[in-house]
């Protein structure tokens, strides 16, 4: 028998989406009229349209035939736009064996456990995670262990756990099977920008314990509320370390597929892992040729973008603030004001609410208000919710005041 690590009967499905979505198609069907407001889904392209400017470059790629297979790790045009970019922001010196091109920070994420994890490693990761950090590490036969991103510090990262728990994993001779520790920032879920104190911090941990850093920093452009964003390879110069990134979310090429891991360094191992990368490249022969010259255009006409992202990130800090003073509001609530990415995860005070978990408020709430969030424990932490703050004021206020009415309706009588 094949095991299904993504089944919903798993404590590691792949996604929370996947039910809710199964749910929606059900109450379709019984009332075909039924209008669902879907907050559960980060895609910016759906409210900032891709721009024309890519769009173009795009097809003026399939006009001019550049539509044979490309080079495995990425066409030389956007590996050395890649470099520029980082060059520009970051003052990080990078050359083309430091870069391989992948079909977004999934398939980075496949890479990189392939190239890490044999059957009972482990990595660190820390909750709440991206979905699907966890599922990812799992299928390879990975087990994770779990630090904390700390709620009542904004959401950073609780430094003193992982001291606790990579002390507990020396005493116990279990630090060689620790293969690497993976962050996110800016967050996904919490929408949390990590101090660059605390950053430093794991950095320091990490190289002290000589323990793999990775950084997925997708949205290191859509930063607000006067945050300030540290790229990891701005810190552990001299150390190995991966950073994960892509065009997804800073250029609202989501359906692009296209992302990239960059091996900053020259050590032993990242020598390594820039080779398996590259044999594992070879094996999928070639990213989509058009769209990695549509990145290009996007990445080297900084003009355009300039103007594009300034005013997507003006619209997503106006829009989560709004959503964050509605729901700080509500006094079943507690919520963290985001800094970066596009999302809100409030918590709701389970102890007044009569809801079993999270999973039954989410689905409730689909049910009876027709409102679709994603639930917390989908992201390893319960009585959780997120909401993704690109949709307009008016959407955002329809959502909360529909969160609103049904916890008033589900408070405890007593």
């Amino acid at each position: 028998m094949i095991k299904n690590i993504f089944s919903s009967n798993s404590k590691y499905a792949l996604n929370p989406l996947q039910e809710d979505d199964a749910l929606v198609e059900e109450l379709i069907k019984k009332n075909k009229s039924l209008k669902i407001t879907k907050l559960n889904i980060g895609d910016p392209t759906v409210y900032f349209p891709t721009p024309k400017n890519i769009i173009n470059a795009y097809i003026s790629a399939l006009k001019n035939n550049k539509t044979a297979y490309s080079r495995p790790q990425g066409t030389k045009e956007l590996i050395n736009a890649v470099i520029n970019r980082y060059k520009r922001l970051y003052n990080i010196k990078l050359q083309d064996p430091d870069i391989i091109t992948t079909a977004g920070v999934s398939e980075a994420l496949l890479f990189l456990n392939n190239a890490l994890i044999d059957k009972n490693d482990s990595a660190i990761l820390f909750k709440p995670y991206y979905s699907q950090f966890v599922p990812n590490l799992k299928i390879h036969g990975g087990i994770p262990i779990f630090g904390n991103y700390d709620e009542q510090n904004n959401w950073n990262i609780d430094i003193e756990n992982l001291k606790k728990i990579l002390k507990y994993q020396k005493h116990n001779g279990n630090l060689k099977r620790i293969k690497y520790m993976l962050i996110a920032n800016p967050n996904n879920p919490t929408g949390t920008v990590l101090d660059k104190s605390i950053l430093k911090q794991i950095v320091d941990i990490a190289n002290e314990y000589n323990i793999l850093l990775i950084s997925d920093e997708i949205y290191d452009e859509i930063v607000y509320n006067n945050a300030s964003f540290t790229s990891i390879s701005q810190l552990a110069k001299g150390m190995p370390h991966i950073i994960l990134n892509g065009m997804s979310k800073n250029f609202t090429e989501t359906g692009f597929r296209i992302g990239f891991i960059i091996i900053p360094e020259n050590d032993k191992l990242s020598n390594q892992l820039k080779k398996k990368f590259l044999d594992y490249a070879l094996l999928r022969l070639s990213l989509n040729t058009p769209a990695q010259y549509a990145a290009v255009e996007a990445l080297n006409n900084q003009k355009e973008h300039k103007k594009n992202i300034n005013l997507m990130v003006k619209k997503i800090e106006q829009r989560s603030n709004f959503a964050y003073d509605l729901l700080s509001q509500n006094k079943y609530l507690e919520v963290i004001k985001p800094k970066g990415a596009f999302y809100i995860f409030p918590k709701f005070n389970h102890k007044k609410l009569r809801f079993r978990n999270d999973k039954d408020f989410t689905t409730l709430l689909l049910q009876e208000q027709g409102i679709q969030l994603t639930r917390g424990s989908g992201f390893g932490k319960e009585y959780h919710f997120r909401i993704v703050c690109l949709a307009n004021e008016h959407v955002l206020g329809y959502a909360i005041n529909k969160i609103n009415i049904l916890l008033d309706k589900y408070k405890n009588k007593f």
